[in-house]
């Protein structure tokens, strides 16, 4: 019995020394240059699309859209000076902008728009109607 009274005890003396001798132990993180934007105004903030397709930079009265698909800005849309918070809901498609000096929140729906040449392809209809496409991605 002396013995096994001993073991524990040995046991519970190194686990407790483990516990103040112990340092924490830093993982090394691979960081790779993708790419660098030059903005022709200073960002207040910034939120992404959950893909990372599209980033929306809240600068000082303007809402900038940029595609990272296509490195360009897609969207530029003058705001109040007051916003200086951004948000973006990927559920809902919504910026959400807040400020804290009027004390107001403004919601905004983005829905992507996309360019489809028709040139040389045959249509029925005015050339220019509004055309929307539906994706049944979940069709068995």
């Amino acid at each position: 019995m002396c013995k096994l009274k001993q073991k524990k005890l040995l046991f519970f003396f190194i686990f407790f020394l483990s516990l103040f001798v112990s340092q924490p132990v830093y993982g090394k993180a691979d960081l790779t240059f993708i790419r660098q934007k030059n903005l022709d105004v200073a960002p207040l903030d910034i939120a992404s699309s959950d893909d990372g397709s599209m980033i929306f930079i809240l600068s000082l009265g303007e809402l900038i859209i940029y595609s990272s698909k296509t490195d360009q800005i897609i969207s530029r849309s003058a705001l109040d000076n007051t916003y200086d918070k951004i948000t973006y809901s990927e559920k809902n498609k919504t910026l959400i902008l807040t400020s804290r000096s009027s004390k107001s929140l403004k919601i905004i729906h983005v829905e992507q728009v996309h360019d489809i040449s028709l040139s040389g392809l045959p249509f029925k209809g005015p050339f220019d109607a509004p055309v929307t496409l539906a994706v049944f991605d979940d069709y068995q």
